[in-house]
């Protein structure tokens, strides 16, 4: 993968999260972006989907980039 390609992975979880948030928001107030608790949702859902349901690796779902 490349490094924009791991960018853009890591663009993707992280948008879909802060979507996931504020659609499920039970007022119609938007929720301000905030990096620790997209991490921490982020976190939660990478072991879901690597470890619980074995669907991928971590750099697969989010990428280290150096």
């Amino acid at each position: 993968m490349t490094e924009e390609q791991k960018y853009a992975q890591q663009d993707f979880v992280d948008n879909s999260i802060f979507d996931l948030i504020n659609n499920l928001c039970p007022s119609s107030d938007e929720i301000n972006w905030d990096i620790s608790v997209i991490t921490e949702i982020r976190l939660i859902l990478q072991n879901l989907y690597v470890n619980k349901f074995e669907l991928c690796d971590d750099e697969e779902f989010y990428p280290s980039i150096e």
